[in-house]
């Protein structure tokens, strides 16, 4: 794994554990198989941490509390993110992997960048802000349809959601259009990122269980674990 730039509490850029990350649009089942993996590892002999998107105890209850209330600003918004990914990379990643665990994350600064670049924010200003991430030793793509993005959203939640909707970006007085405006953005940030930053893509349109089967012999293989 290389820091470019270093983080301050960084002196070593290599660590016994590993780094996986599960990206991929709300819908696309991430949560799911990263449980399925970690009862998978752990059952191999794997010590496993899990990490996700608002998750830091630093601000994730502020940034909850601000989303709520529909008052942040873009770059606020992108900062506030920023801090708690940060957060949770110096006081929860950066430990496991010294202590040699797997370390499987939902979401990482991949779906922060799309987020951003989905709202125009300038492309050289997101790079540099998280230029300082680990580089993870693989990053699994969810590639979903929008049709089933649509349908598990619905599912999942009964209503759509207003970030996740892009009504902050005004693309329609209507929620749905707007969410399936706003998702096609995503899905064409991601597909940029997904090519300059070499994802290894998983056709996230099957069952839980044929995903996960594809993951696990994709795991295997780099974590040398029978299946």
């Amino acid at each position: 794994m290389n820091l470019h730039p270093k983080l301050p509490e960084v002196q070593v850029n290599n660590f016994p554990g590993k780094l996986y990350v599960i990206e991929g649009v709300d819908g696309s089942g991430r949560s799911t198989q990263i449980a399925l993996l970690k009862d998978w590892l752990e059952a191999a002999g794997h010590a496993v941490k899990t990490m996700g998107i608002k998750r830091s105890n630093l601000v994730s209850e502020e940034l909850a509390a601000a989303q709520e209330r529909k008052t942040l600003t873009r770059t606020t918004r992108s900062l506030f993110y920023a801090t708690d990914f940060f957060d949770q990379l110096i006081n929860e990643i950066l430990p496991a992997l010294h202590a040699g665990h797997v370390v499987l994350a939902d979401r990482y600064v991949y779906t922060l960048m799309a987020r951003d670049f989905a709202r125009n924010a300038p492309r050289d200003w997101v790079r540099n802000v998280y230029a300082p991430a680990l580089k993870p030793d693989a990053v699994f793509y969810l590639q979903v349809s929008l049709r089933q993005i649509i349908i598990r959203n619905f599912e999942k939640n009964k209503e759509l959601e207003y970030w996740e909707s892009g009504m902050d970006l005004a693309l329609s007085t209507d929620m749905f259009d707007s969410f399936v405006k706003y998702q096609k953005r995503l899905q064409a940030e991601f597909n940029k990122l997904r090519q300059e930053y070499h994802f290894i893509v998983v056709n996230g349109n099957r069952g839980a269980h044929a995903i996960q089967r594809e993951m696990r012999e994709l795991l295997s293989k780099r974590l040398d674990i029978s299946i």
